[in-house]
């Protein structure tokens, strides 16, 4: 995630960031620009139809046509942002149980050696789920202390382990069995929060809805010039592709907020969360 001043205009407008859009869309853009031209030297040039009436009113085809895709683009960009929220807001939670659970544990007056396992599990359960929801596989530092399978769910071992050393500690009479009703709650939290997380990453947009927004603005953008070129004449050559930048700009935009916790340049700062819980919960069990 990019860390910015919302206030400093000057290095939006003039710094170009590798995450800004028009990286991807410059090879499209400058065909659009190429194909424009084409058809405005030849409609200009040749075709003379410069004065027929119902080849003119062409444009007024892409006035109606502009409010359906503002409002599908809008619909589209909504539903992801809501996606990268709910995310954020999972990530927070996550961020508070692995506090709570560390807070109490702290209070039980525990053994070192029930510290140390607590201390290095908690923020385990974290560094997991983030390369869980990146599809590759964790083991962590020091993973003698839980033992893991990296063909199975990874986050699920983390939080068996943090459940059966609870129940251990129960068992043993290290804690009661009110205390141990109060440490499961906590740790059960966990389970739901990697969940929520394989929901948005799992579901994204219906495949039907994202290709025929694609293909609206494609077809939309190319039938353009045919319009425009007796108005504009060769300004079309600059006017399209801009047009094309600002349509496409907005659904690639979409598509990288809709998962939000890969490493792209507007996504989750899911590192700095996990690496955060890390540091809280040694400061607390320490």
């Amino acid at each position: 995630m990019i860390n910015y001043n919302p206030k400093d205009w000057v290095s939006f407008i003039f710094h170009v960031h590798k995450a800004d859009t028009i990286i991807k869309l410059w090879p499209l853009m400058l065909s659009v620009a190429v194909f424009s031209g084409g058809i405005a030297y030849v409609e200009l040039n040749y075709l003379k139809l410069a004065e027929t009436t119902y080849i003119k009113n062409v444009g007024m085809m892409h006035n109606l046509l502009g409010f359906v895709i503002s409002m599908l683009l809008v619909f589209r960009t909504n539903t992801s942002y809501d996606r990268w929220w709910d995310g954020r807001k999972l990530l927070g939670a996550l961020t508070n149980v692995s506090r709570n659970l560390a807070i109490k544990i702290k209070a039980l007056n525990l053994d070192t050696e029930e510290i140390e396992f607590f201390k290095y599990a908690i923020p385990k359960y974290g560094f997991a789920l983030k390369e869980h929801l990146r599809e590759k596989q964790y083991f962590g530092k020091d993973s003698f202390l839980i033992e893991i399978d990296g063909g199975k769910h990874i986050p699920n071992q983390v939080a068996t382990s943090i459940v059966s050393r609870v129940y251990a500690l129960q068992k043993a009479d290290k804690i009661t069995q009110e205390q141990l009703i109060i440490l499961s709650a906590d740790v059960s939290q966990f389970t739901d929060i990697c969940g929520g997380c394989e929901r948005i990453r799992n579901t994204p947009i219906p495949y039907s809805y994202s290709a025929f927004i694609k293909k609206f603005i494609f077809i939309y953008v190319i039938t353009l010039p045919f319009g425009w070129v007796f108005s504009l004449g060769y300004f079309v050559i600059p006017i399209v592709p801009f047009i094309l930048y600002v349509l496409a700009s907005l659904e690639l935009i979409a598509e990288e907020i809709e998962n939000p916790f890969n490493e792209d340049a507007n996504d989750l700062p899911v590192d700095e969360i996990c690496n955060n819980i890390e540091k809280h919960v040694k400061q607390i069990l320490d």
